[in-house]
């Protein structure tokens, strides 16, 4: 785990990661850019702390082997997306299309 005071760096790679965000509308898909810039200039410790984005732990997931926990955080007014943290990388695997889906529940 890197430390808090390190700067968040993402790592957009994931293909379904992918496909959700420019699946976006455009109002939604700029929203989330917006998002994705504000946190490429915090640190780690800037980015637990942050209200607007509330990163919080998803305990109604297992991760997969390797990953210690899969996060959730809010990328646009009304999405949350999911991601975890490795190293001093944000690496970002869903847009979830609506709130509880996020959490696993219908």
């Amino acid at each position: 785990m890197g430390s808090s005071d390190a700067p968040v760096r993402l790592d957009l790679n994931n293909p379904v990661f992918q496909e959700h965000l420019f699946g976006l509308q455009k109002p939604e898909l700029h929203a989330a850019m917006d998002t994705l810039r504000k946190i490429r200039q915090l640190s780690w410790g800037q980015l637990y702390r942050d209200n607007g984005l509330k990163w919080e732990k998803i305990i109604s997931v297992k991760p997969p082997p390797g990953i210690e926990a899969i996060y959730s955080m809010r990328i646009t007014q009304s999405r949350r997306c999911t991601a975890y943290r490795d190293g001093d990388f944000m690496r970002l695997l869903t847009v979830a299309p609506d709130h509880d889906s996020t959490y696993g529940r219908k």
